[in-house]
Parts: structure tokens; C-alpha cells; sequence
């Protein structure tokens, strides 16, 4: 196993990146498109346990590009879930925690909290990001020591509007980032809204950007990346003028933002 990221130098990858790109695709090749990330300068993916083997291919992206930030997303971190789901898919079973870290993920992801339990073992060692859908999750998640709060689903729960209606109420102090229903349309009003990072799946592609690459041509979703990024980073400038997001550590961030990353 490759020699996992700090987590300190996991979310300087996040932050400066201002985007997370969900791997959903089981028909692209997971480091071509790491690396059509990198060309993009999108440096983090996280991988969807919703696609088969997730694991494996978290391996082998860390073992291919160790300085690329690797996450496992989709997990629940729950045994009775995982023991039924897991006996009625044996073949291709849904992996606990553990076993991301295990496997070299840099950051996990879930659509639901982390158990105490699970924060008491893994914080300090590797990015948590849970998923939360009120205030009083938030406020739960991030108390036990979570880096990143997802708002999830963040289109169902009201879009950018949701996050700035809930921010003030949490004094501007979670980091906040929004998945679930993403777009180019809506991401600078997230990001108005107090969120530093955005995270979306390959539905923000172009489908034939996504089939360029299933036929092993990356050019087009190289392209595709590179204007999202673009995107973060002007509203990004125009949000927080003079915060140098290519260069800054965590520390500055938080000063200049507000935000605490359970450091």
C-alpha cells in the first residue's frame, strides 16, 4: 500500500482544489482519468463504492500516483447494514471504513455520519467527510471531529439556497460541501453561499466527452475539467479576493475564510 497523505496534506489538496469529482464510471480507466484530472489541475477524486471493486481501484490509483489525494466515497458506516447488504451481495460487498483506509484512501466519504467509534480510530489519520442533511447532523458530525461536512443531497435540500439559510446559524465555522445535483449554473451561487469546495459526478460531462474517454481519448474530458475548475476559481477570487488558492496552506484558509477543519 502506498504511503498514505496527512490529512493535513489531504485537505490543502481539497481546498486548493475547490472541486471533488465523484469516479462513477466502471467503463473509464480510474488513472486516466486521475490523470486527465491532473492535466485539468484537479489533484483529488474521490471513488464511489457504487461501481464495482472500489478498492482495487483505490490501490491502484495510490500505487500509480501517490501524491494525487484519493477518497472512498458512498460508504456506510453502519455493521447492520453492511452485514445484510453484504449477504445479498456477496460477490461484490460494500466495504467498511476500515477497509478504505486499509486500501490507502486519503479521505472517506459518506452519505450519512460516521459512527463516534470510527472517529475515535480514524481522526488525525485520514480525511473524514460525512454526509449530513440538517443542522443538528452538522453540528453532530463536526463535534466529533469531522473535516468536511457534505451536505447531501444538496439539491433536494434546497440548493445554494439551504447552505445560506444554515450557515449563519452554525456562525460560519463547518466547512460545507455540497454534492448531489451540481452544476455549472449553481455552483458559483454555492460557492457565494460559504461553501469553499464543490463536489460533483459525471453528470456535470458532456456525454461525449465521457465516450471520448471510454474509447481511450481523454483530450475532451481534460477539457471539460479544466473549465469547471476555471469556474471555482474565478467565483473563489471573487468571493475571497486575495486568497492565493493555488499557494495558501489550511492555516491561512481558515483564517481567511472562517473556517475550522478540525485540525
Amino acid at each position: 500500500m502506498a504511503t498514505r497523505m496527512t490529512v493535513r496534506e489531504t485537505l490543502t489538496i481539497l481546498l486548493r482544489d475547490g472541486f471533488i469529482l465523484v469516479f462513477n464510471q466502471d467503463a473509464l480507466d480510474v488513472v486516466a482519468t486521475a490523470e486527465a484530472l491532473i492535466a485539468a489541475g484537479v489533484h483529488n477524486m474521490e471513488v464511489t463504492c457504487r461501481i464495482r471493486k472500489p478498492l482495487e481501484k483505490i490501490a491502484r490509483l495510490k500505487k500509480a500516483l501517490p501524491q494525487f489525494a484519493v477518497g472512498c466515497a458512498s460508504l456506510v458506516d453502519n455493521a447492520g447494514f453492511l452485514r445484510r447488504y453484504n449477504a445479498r451481495h456477496a460477490d461484490d460487498p460494500l466495504p467498511s471504513v476500515a477497509q478504505a483506509v486499509e486500501a490507502g484512501a486519503d479521505y472517506v466519504v459518506s452519505a450519512v455520519g460516521f459512527r463516534a467509534e470510527t472517529y475515535e480510530r480514524f481522526v488525525g489519520q485520514v480525511g473524514l467527510v460525512p454526509g449530513c442533511g440538517s443542522a443538528e447532523q452538522i453540528v453532530r458530525q463536526y463535534g466529533f471531529g469531522a473535516n468536511l461536512c457534505k451536505l447531501f443531497p444538496a439539491r433536494e435540500l434546497g440548493g445554494p439556497a439551504y447552505l445560506r439559510a444554515v450557515d449563519p446559524a452554525l456562525h460560519k465555522t463547518v466547512p460545507l460541501v455540497p454534492m448531489g445535483g451540481t452544476n455549472a449554473e449553481n455552483m458559483p451561487d454555492y460557492i457565494a453561499a460559504g461553501a469553499l469546495v464543490v463536489g460533483g459526478s459525471f453528470s456535470l460531462i458532456d456525454k461525449p466527452a465521457v465516450q471520448a474517454a471510454e474509447g481511450g481519448d481523454f483530450g475532451p474530458l481534460t477539457e471539460q475539467l479544466r473549465g469547471i475548475k476555471a469556474l471555482i476559481d474565478r467565483r473563489r477570487e471573487q468571493r475571497w479576493p486575495g486568497l492565493d488558492w493555488t499557494g495558501a496552506d489550511v492555516d491561512v484558509i481558515a483564517e481567511t475564510t472562517g473556517r475550522d477543519f478540525s485540525l
